[in-house]
């Protein structure tokens, strides 16, 4: 239930409120008033408003919204990342079958060492990769990016 205006204060003339705050939060405060030089209740006054005003759950929402845009934008790049990796992947299982010979079975032991030897080096160096070096996603960004021809 609204409360009647105090009868011995002018109408439209600010009233007084006496609020307790944290410590914490009233040393906020008074930082934040030194800082933009201006008084703690008119800080106070204007965070009030724009708790009470209708148009905060707008800005809520705007917010929220944004947020949701950055996370869908990131959704989207992961799925480019992994479609760049499965036809990647693809191509090189294509040229590979397609260029490897068929192993004689007399060699097949000494074929099958020889794989786990450069199974092992290539698993060190895509640990190397990883660490340290660029991912293919910003090779191939920086490759389309350069062979788009500017406008």
């Amino acid at each position: 239930m609204p409360r009647p205006p105090d009868a011995l204060t002018p109408a439209g003339k600010k009233r007084r409120l006496s609020i307790y705050l944290d410590p914490d939060l009233m040393r906020l405060l008074a930082d934040f008033a030194d800082r933009h030089e201006q008084s703690r209740s008119m800080i106070a006054e204007a965070a009030i408003a724009s708790f009470l005003s209708p148009d905060a759950d707008e800005r809520r929402e705007a917010a929220i919204v944004k947020r949701l845009d950055r996370i869908d934008r990131t959704v989207q790049r992961l799925e480019r990342d992994t479609g760049i990796a499965n036809e990647a992947f693809a191509i090189f299982i294509r040229a590979w079958l397609t260029a490897t010979a068929s192993v004689p079975e007399t060699a097949q032991a000494a074929a099958h060492a020889k794989g786990g030897e450069r199974y092992d080096k290539f698993l060190e160096a895509l640990g190397r990769r990883l660490a340290k070096g660029p991912k293919l996603r910003q090779e191939v960004g920086d490759d389309i990016d350069r062979s788009t021809p500017d406008p």
